[in-house]
C-alpha cells in the first residue's frame, strides 16, 4: 500500500542547468518500491502549483548495513514544478505519495534484458538494473539524449554489468542519430531462437518506435508511459490511456493499470505529446 510522507530533502545534486538528482529520507516507500513504480510529489508548500507531480522512483538509497532510507527523483526542469524541485533545498519537506503503479517486471537468464531510454526517461532503469544484476540477468542500455549533456550515470548502468550503446542526437557522444537505429541494428544480428525482452521509457515516439521494432522481430517489449497525471490514485481521470482488450479498445487509468504496459496492447495512435 502506498503512504503518504513529509519526506526531508537529503540532498539535491545538479547535474547542469537543466537535470538535478533530489535524495529523499523515505524509507517507508524505499522498502516497498518495485522497478518502475513512481510517487506522486508536492514540490511546494504553497497553491502553485496546487498539484502533486509524478516522478518515477530512480534509485533506492541504503546506508552501510544495506537497510533503505530514502529515494531518489532524476529531474528535469521544464514547469514550475520541476523548476522547484530542481531549487529544493537540503533540510525541505516535500510531500511524497507512493510507491504507485504497476512495475517492471525483471526477467530471468537466459533471457536478456535490453533497456531503451531517452534523456530523463533514463529514470525507471536504475532500479530495474539493480533487479537484473540480482538476478545474474544480461543487460544492454541502450541511451541517447539530444548531446553529451543529457546523458548522465552511465558508471552506474556500468558497475551493474550492463552493456551500455549511447547515442547523441548533434553526434557529440556515442553513435550519431537517434537510440532506435543501433537498437535495430542489434536486433537484426540477435539468433531468433535467443531471448531478449525490450523495455522502453522516454518521449512517445521514441516509446512507439521501440515497439514496433519489438513487434517487427518478435520481442516482448514493455513501456513505462507517463500521461498527465493530477492524484495517481485514478480518482481524477486524467491519465487515461486507450489500451486492447480482448473484446476491443478500453480506456484504463495510467497511474493503477501502469505505468508499465505491454507495448503491444497500447493504442498509439491514441496517445499524443512527448514524455
Amino acid at each position: 500500500m502506498p503512504v503518504d510522507i513529509p519526506a526531508v530533502v537529503i540532498s539535491n545534486t545538479r547535474l547542469t542547468s537543466e537535470y538535478n538528482v533530489v535524495s529523499l529520507a523515505a524509507p517507508q516507500v524505499a522498502d516497498v518500491a518495485a522497478p518502475g513504480q513512481f510517487v506522486m510529489i508536492k514540490t511546494s508548500p504553497g497553491l502553485d502549483p496546487l498539484l502533486r507531480r509524478p516522478f518515477s522512483i530512480f534509485e533506492i538509497l541504503r546506508d552501510q548495513a544495506q537497510a533503505s532510507v530514502g529515494i531518489s527523483l532524476l529531474n528535469k526542469r521544464v514547469g514550475v514544478g520541476t523548476a522547484l524541485l530542481y531549487d529544493a533545498r537540503v533540510g525541505d519537506r516535500l510531500d511524497c505519495l507512493g510507491p504507485l503503479g504497476q512495475p517492471f517486471v525483471p526477467v530471468t537468464p537466459p533471457e536478456e534484458a535490453w533497456m531503451v531510454a531517452g534523456g530523463v526517461g533514463l529514470a525507471p532503469f536504475a532500479t530495474l538494473a539493480q533487479a537484473l544484476a540480482a538476478k545474474g540477468t544480461a543487460m544492454t542500455l541502450f541511451y541517447g539524449g539530444r548531446s553529451t549533456s543529457d546523458l548522465f550515470y552511465e558508471s552506474f548502468f556500468a558497475a551493474l554489468g550492463a552493456r551500455l550503446v549511447l547515442t547523441t542526437d548533434d553526434g557529440s557522444r556515442g553513435t550519431p542519430g537517434r537510440v532506435t537505429g543501433p537498437l535495430e541494428a542489434a536486433l537484426l544480428v540477435q539468433p531468433a531462437d535467443h531471448p531478449v525482452t525490450l523495455y522502453a521509457c522516454g518521449p512517445t515516439p521514441m516509446m512507439r518506435a521501440v515497439a514496433d521494432l519489438g513487434a517487427a522481430h518478435a520481442r516482448t517489449t514493455y513501456v513505462s508511459l507517463e500521461p498527465v497525471m493530477g492524484c495517481g490514485m485514478g480518482g481524477c481521470y486524467s491519465c487515461v490511456v486507450r489500451v486492447h482488450r480482448s473484446d476491443g479498445t478500453q480506456l484504463v487509468r495510467s497511474c493503477i493499470d501502469g505505468p508499465v504496459f505491454d507495448s503491444s496492447t497500447v493504442v498509439w495512435d491514441a496517445l499524443s505529446g512527448g514524455h
